[in-house]
């Protein structure tokens, strides 16, 4: 190759490595404009003028029906440092204040020390970086504030270099208490809410983005506000967080004992269908317990034993039984068109005869089945049509994500309706109900017939005031007529006294409901011995007499032997118990009654005073016809249904009174004066004297008395 050729050769590559070269460096400088200096850029795009730039409003409150904050919208911030900005006076002062800044971020941050907050600040001053995170996690608005006032960081970011990132991050005050109810946000806010009432309500929640732009004004780039953000209203739900407490601690102390698959605890206030408690725990690989899912209206599930109630009461509208029908149930084994069907205790023999009241309390499958196939069993559309005149299964749109609705396919639904079907749906199964459907029908027993809508939202408010309020919503104004509703009101209340549902009974007050002990099916593998799981439960209300409160409690996968009844029942009367305690007052009113004597029993001793005392009480007493005058009139005080009685003793100062029933003070003033001296022991009036009454006096003698309550 001549040497002209060579040169030629030289110049071409020198331009390719050149070019090369310089291709490298663009595409370094824009990695490090969109990563590293992305924040910079951003700021500096933010000087010059924009137009319609959205202002994102701040989230509104949820809060509980006691007036506590569960979730709320607070500021999350990241701070940075551009060690570009504010040129060699903020270099030089930085570097004067380095360890006092580093100490300070060191008491606001302490999982680093100073020293490592030296090195990393001097690591982003070598780098000359324009957007260095000094703080890996996101900090609080407290932290923040805190940060800003340390030395150079509480000068302008423009002066400083300091500045931050901020966030808008949603938090729950109580935690994971009622999590699913009230729901998730996204982690971006701006995505909007995942579940719960914050997607429920998120149109509401989320307010409306307002608008600015910047502007030039007296050499300032200002933002120019031209419609302001409106923040989201605040939602008040009818959730208690202390009866949200009581029902979560119960729940899972028995979770964790029965190491359960998962549990569902919900309390509903019977007259207004608030829901009151809603606790959906499912068990973690961990072990412990989490809200995941929404359990209670989400999970649909054969109810077993519960739904006999139901079964009982279409029967008793239809008049084909009373509480008093018998039926036999033999051995507890009954072949139902070529399946057995069993009770519980069959291996023992079985109950015999039982009648209806009996059926329920034992929770009798043989009973149950044998009624409802004999009176159903040529017409089983029937059942089911007297089934939905109740509205067990109208879907009640909740408004919640994740809502089952009820499953019963009757034969009009099914293209194959089996013999065997309608006495096993009788009995719970061949149906699919989430808990709190199962809930609301038990509600409306207690609500005299009246079934209403559960409710989760009872009110919309803004800057504290109430912009909107959610009325009771009736489903069903009667679900069945007054005698059977009667009838079973008295029955689920013996379930309890004196059935197999007494661990959910109480001491303080009567229970009224149903166990429910269900197998689940394990799909292909059916209902085999070995391979199946248990949903056992126990849905009632209370107090019996005047209802207050309905609560479903759903167990499922218990260890050990399933039982609607003790291990349901007793987490019912655990949360119940400490709900009456709380929540349920006596009026002072209803503690009369005909043999009360409300005349107060007025103490022996100085009757005018006494009878000033009655005088100044409106208490009705004979205190008038008491002299009055300097000296005590001593005497005994009694009462009639309607008024006092004060009457006067003779005394003689030669014999030692009788002050039992007086007050201390009153005893001795009377035999100090009579020249005793008086030993006391004990408190309240004065139940015995060492010296009997009438007997002479010797004066300087000690007498001793005994005060008793």
């Amino acid at each position: 190759m001549i040497p002209e050729q060579k040169k030629v050769m030289l110049r071409y590559t020198t331009l390719v490595l050149f070019f090369a070269l310089m291709s490298v460096c663009i595409i370094v400088k824009a990695g490090l404009i969109m990563f590293a200096e992305r924040q910079y850029w951003k700021d500096v795009a933010d000087r010059f003028v924009k137009e319609n730039v959205a202002i994102p409003p701040t989230r509104g409150n949820i809060i509980s029906a006691d007036g506590k904050l569960m979730a709320s919208s607070l500021p999350e911030y990241k701070i940075y440092m551009d060690f570009k900005a504010g040129g060699y006076k903020k270099d030089t002062m930085l570097m004067n204040h380095l360890q006092e800044i580093c100490e300070g971020l060191h008491q606001i941050f302490p999982d680093k020390s100073a020293q490592e907050f030296r090195r990393h600040i001097l690591k982003g001053r070598k780098q000359k970086s324009r957007n260095y995170l000094l703080y890996p996690k996101r900090i609080s608005y407290i932290e923040y504030k805190e940060v800003k006032k340390l030395p150079v960081f509480c000068l302008g970011k423009y002066q400083s270099g300091f500045h931050e990132l901020s966030f808008n991050q949603r938090k729950k005050p109580f935690g994971s208490l009622a999590m699913r109810t009230l729901g998730d946000m996204y982690p971006d806010m701006a995505q909007g809410a995942k579940n719960g009432l914050e997607l429920a309500y998120d149109s509401l929640l989320k307010g409306e983005n307002g608008i600015t732009h910047r502007q030039k004004v007296m050499n300032k780039y200002l933002n120019i506000v031209d419609k302001p953000a409106v923040d989201g209203y605040d939602i008040i739900t009818t959730i208690d967080v202390n009866m949200q407490d009581i029902a979560e601690k119960a729940l899972v102390d028995q979770l964790k004992n029965l190491e359960a698959q998962s549990g569902v605890a919900v309390v509903m206030e019977v007259a207004t269908g608030e829901v009151k408690a809603n606790v959906n725990m499912t068990r973690a690989s961990d072990g412990n317990y989490y809200e995941m899912r929404n359990l209670a209206i989400s999970n649909l599930m054969e109810p077993g034993s519960s739904f006999k109630t139901a079964s009982i009461m279409v029967a008793m509208e239809d008049k084909y039984i009373t509480p008093d029908y018998v039926v036999d149930t033999g051995n507890g084994i009954v072949n139902m068109h070529g399946s057995n069907m069993k009770d519980w205790n069959w291996h023992h023999g079985g109950y015999g005869p039982l009648d209806v009241t009996h059926i329920l309390e034992y929770s009798s499958n043989v009973g149950v089945s044998t009624i409802i196939d004999k009176f159903y069993g040529k017409e089983p559309q029937k059942f089911i049509d007297g089934l939905r005149r109740m509205d067990i299964d109208t879907p009640l749109h909740l408004g919640i994500a994740g809502e089952a609705s009820p499953r019963i396919l009757g034969p009009k639904e099914r293209s194959y309706f089996a013999r065997t079907t309608l006495p096993w749906m009788s009995i719970g199964y061949e149906t699919m109900f989430p808990p709190i459907y199962i809930l609301n029908f038990y509600n409306a027993i207690a609500n005299n017939g009246v079934m209403v809508k559960p409710k989760f939202v009872k009110a919309i408010a803004r800057d504290g005031d109430i912009v909107e309020e959610f009325e009771t919503e009736v489903v069903n104004p009667k679900i069945c007529s007054d005698t059977t509703l009667m009838y079973i009101r008295e029955i689920l209340k013996k379930v309890v006294s004196e059935g197999l549902a007494k661990q959910a009974g109480s001491k303080q007050f009567s229970v009224s409901g149903k166990t429910g002990t269900a197998q689940i099916s394990q799909g292909k593998a059916g209902y085999k011995s070995g391979k199946t799981k248990y949903l056992v439960s126990f849905c009632g209300y209370f107090p019996s007499e005047n209802p207050k409160y309905s609560c479903i409690v759903s167990i499922e996968g218990p260890n050990g032997y399933p039982s609607g009844g003790v291990q349901a029942g007793s987490v019912f009367s655990r949360i119940a118990e400490r709900i009456y305690a709380k929540h349920l007052y006596k009026d002072l009113a209803e503690a009369k009654d005909s043999t009360a004597i409300f005349i107060p029993d007025v103490k022996n001793g100085d009757l005018k005073e006494a009878a000033f005392i009655l005088q100044q009480l409106n208490i009705a007493s004979n205190g008038s016809s008491i002299p009055q005058g300097k000296n005590p009139v001593w005497g005994k005080a009694t009462h009639t249904a309607n008024e006092a009685e004060l009457k006067k003793m003779t005394t003689n100062k030669k014999l030692v009174p009788n002050v039992k029933g007086m007050g201390a003070k009153d005893a001795v003033y009377l035999l100090e004066s009579y020249g005793l001296r008086v030993k006391l022991s004990g408190l309240g009036k004065v139940s015995a004297q060492s010296i009997q009454p009438g007997s002479y006096i010797h004066k300087g003698q000690t007498i001793s008395l005994t005060l008793t309550n």
